[in-house]
């Protein structure tokens, strides 16, 4: 069973290697990442964020700028998401110690 379980671990090793193989380099100009269009001619976003996050909201974080003003809605989501599941796992673990505590 533990050689079956290493096999499995260089298996994925060598498909993660094989498949970096094909990554552009790191700091590529040519790469699309840097390009001010995409390749179907409108702007692209990220662009707009870098040079206009400081004129837009008038704080010098980018990445606040981003979460909180960009993107507000949907890290609001994310936020209730996380919040509910937290909740609802302090209400299974507070029913279970109250289920051990009647059971003594």
């Amino acid at each position: 069973m533990k050689a079956l379980k290493i096999s499995i671990l260089v298996l994925f090793a060598a498909v993660l290697i094989y498949a970096s193989a094909d990554l552009p380099m790191r700091g590529d100009p040519d790469n699309l990442m840097h390009a001010e269009e995409s390749i179907t001619g409108t702007t692209v976003k990220g662009s707009y964020f870098i040079q206009n996050a400081y004129r837009d909201a008038r704080t010098p974080n980018m990445v606040t700028v981003v979460l909180g003003d960009y993107r507000s809605i949907d890290t609001f989501g994310e936020q209730v998401v996380i919040y509910t599941a937290g909740l609802i796992t302090l209400l299974v673990l507070r029913v279970t110690r109250n289920r051990r505590n009647d059971e003594e």
